[in-house]
């Protein structure tokens, strides 16, 4: 293989690892507000009991 298949090769798995470890670096950054959490779980629990209304018919 010429050295600019390796070199291709090279940057392509750079890349790959580098997403990677910025993956893994900001998965713990996306902070919910409290409120939003509340709003979230108000909505779940109004389509819980659409559903239930709905199996019941």
């Amino acid at each position: 293989m010429p050295w600019y298949g390796w070199l291709f090769m090279a940057l392509a798995l750079g890349s790959i690892v580098g997403s990677l470890l910025l993956l893994r670096d900001n998965a713990g950054s996306n902070r919910v507000s409290p409120e939003t959490i509340a709003k979230v779980k108000a909505r779940e629990a109004q389509l819980k009991r659409e559903d239930a209304e709905n199996d019941a018919r």
